[in-house]
């Protein structure tokens, strides 16, 4: 069944007063949100509809099982609004992350992470990180994360409307953020993709890494104090020079050959950043989750 079909079921048993509704593809029934809110209190049981963030479902449990769009340490949002910037847990994403938190400095506005795994294998696609790495870099950088379990029965677009809708029950979404650097037809396909579902959303699309040189980001990188690891070398190790495992940064660019780009944009690797110096407040046993 289609995201927007459930949302449908449990709006219309919301409207005639009902505390569950019958899902169609498993049989089961599932609370409403107002059944969880006649009750007065988060389970604890990761339910669907929790109107109470999760607020009692034990962090390392909820990450593991999330399998439903869900928000992982939603007690790190500080403002009413924020920008939502897609990660994927690398190199790119954390550039981005570093000009978007520049770019905010004067604005009221939180950056929550945006992350989508396999739902089955539990690994971010191409970087081949695990997702459990995904909610350690939440954590080290202070920011909020929607994580958003693909499945090949729903939509891509379907599951990230699913996603942002969560996020937004509780607060405003301004821009939609994407890391990337140069490649007119990845820009391309996210305009256009994402297009109909920021138009209905009243949200905009933002590029703060597009065109910038590679000496800036490498020099904006290395200042941070991050570092980073391939992760991943699907079309060879072109002669030893990319090895699973390598650390990225100014040596390793400097031994690529000729045809690599510097920062893999055509595919040659993926990486898995380590934040260091992030700043903001590290998320602990307050931290929440909503799936």
């Amino acid at each position: 069944m289609a995201v927007s079909d459930t949302r449908e079921l449990h709006a219309e048993a919301v409207r005639l007063g009902r505390e569950t509704y019958l899902d169609p593809d498993t049989g089961y029934q599932v609370i409403t949100e107002l059944g969880h809110l006649r009750r007065g209190k988060c389970c604890g049981c990761g339910c669907r509809h929790c109107p109470f963030e999760h607020e009692n479902v034990p962090q390392p449990a909820s990450a593991e099982r999330v399998q439903q769009p869900a928000l992982i340490n939603a007690g790190l949002f500080r403002k009413r609004s924020c920008d939502v910037l897609f990660w994927s847990g690398g190199k790119d994403s954390y550039l981005a992350w570093l000009y978007l938190r520049r770019e905010l400095a004067a604005l009221d506005r939180d950056v929550a992470l945006l992350t989508t795994f396999d739902g089955r294998s539990r690994t971010v696609a191409h970087q081949e990180i695990p997702f459990g790495r995904i909610v350690e870099q939440s954590e080290a950088l202070g920011a909020p994360l929607l994580a958003i379990p693909l499945d090949p029965r729903t939509a891509y677009l379907k599951r990230i409307e699913a996603g942002l809708e969560l996020l937004g029950r509780g607060r405003g979404i301004e821009r939609l953020v994407f890391g990337d650097l140069h490649l007119e037809h990845i820009r391309q396909w996210r305009e256009e993709s994402f297009a109909p579902l920021a138009r209905a959303l009243g949200l905009r699309l933002h590029f703060p890494l597009w065109g910038l040189g590679y000496a800036e980001l490498m020099r904006e990188f290395v200042e941070s104090g991050a570092s980073a690891e391939i992760t991943a070398a699907p079309f060879g190790d072109y002669g030893g020079a990319v090895r699973v495992g390598d650390s990225f940064g100014p040596d390793f660019v400097a031994r690529l050959p000729a045809g690599v780009d510097a920062f893999g944009e055509r595919g040659e690797f993926h990486t898995r950043v380590s934040p260091a110096g992030a700043g903001g407040p590290r998320a602990g046993g307050g931290a929440r989750t909503a799936p």
